[in-house]
């Protein structure tokens, strides 16, 4: 019989976790950070998956939602606890905490600890890092995975990134996802603040998400353009709604540099960033071309 003590992990391949989690905004903003930290992930959306999949993965740790359709976290707690090739593997809460006597029950149900949400992006993959110290590689500082790509910026210059976007929360995702690789992100919720904000920084590159409550992204690329001191600033536009040729022609022909669609990859999102910062390097300030 297989043990999990039987596979001895190179010091150089990071730990896996399987994350149990149904709501797919926290589940991206939990794999965007924990990939962002070198962190391999696997991602189950119900507790009946959750099982099966570590049952069968085995991985070095489990973040399981308590309230989750079907079977909740505390039966899969106790399911993976019956599970012998899953012994020792750390299981780990994520819950809000709103009743009184919560942090007890969840100890008393088979987890080792808990993650509070809402998810704090500054703090959530060092709280996951406590539970897997043994199994981190010698350099225990967290890693920047070598497959990922890393801005080529001006001497002297970190890249200033403004996301722009309606939903908070995918503006987290984007944060977690860049901070970590040395980028300075703004985010603005409404066209007003972002157009303040490019006045007053000038960031490197812009992210806008194209359908938005207060103007889509269409009515603010052209609001850039024809403010002669924000024209040359580039834009990226993320969209999982709008992406029909039509809609991809008009924001291409509007100027923006990229027209992704989401979720997307993390790696790709990062290669883009990258690609779109050199193109606007070599171009010369605000696009011009070198002279």
């Amino acid at each position: 019989m297989s043990d999990r003590s039987d596979t001895i992990r190179p010091q150089s391949v990071r730990p896996c976790v399987l994350v149990i989690e149904d709501n797919q905004a926290n589940a991206q903003l939990m794999d965007y950070l924990l990939r962002s930290y070198g962190f391999r992930t696997l991602m189950a959306g119900d507790g009946e998956a959750g099982v099966a999949i570590a049952v069968q993965q085995l991985p070095d740790l489990v973040l399981c939602d308590i309230q989750l359709p079907g079977i909740d976290g505390f039966e899969v707690a106790r399911q993976l606890r019956g599970a012998e090739a899953l012994q020792g593997v750390p299981l780990v809460a994520l819950t809000a905490l709103a009743m009184i006597g919560d942090e007890e029950r969840i100890l008393s149900r088979g987890f080792d600890g808990y993650v509070s949400k809402p998810i704090d992006p500054q703090h959530f993959v060092g709280s996951i890092r406590r539970y897997l110290q043994d199994q981190m590689p010698p350099d225990d500082e967290p890693p920047r995975s070598p497959s990922l790509p890393t801005t080529r910026v001006r001497p002297d210059h970190v890249a200033t990134i403004l996301a722009v976007d309606d939903i908070r929360l995918n503006l987290e995702l984007k944060r977690g996802l860049l901070e970590p690789h040395g980028y300075e992100v703004l985010t603005a919720e409404t066209m007003a603040e972002a157009l303040a904000l490019a006045r007053a920084r000038t960031p490197d590159l812009i992210i806008s998400d194209v359908g938005m409550k207060f103007g889509d992204g269409f009515e603010f690329i052209a609001a850039l353009k024809a403010d002669p001191a924000l024209a040359g600033i580039p834009v990226l536009f993320v969209s999982s709604t709008h992406w029909d040729v039509q809609a991809r022609t008009r924001g291409l022909a509007l100027g923006a540099a990229r027209y992704l669609r989401r979720p997307m990859d993390s790696h790709l999102l990062l290669g883009e960033i990258r690609a779109v910062l050199d193109e606007h390097r070599h171009a010369g300030p605000r696009g011009e071309p070198p002279g």
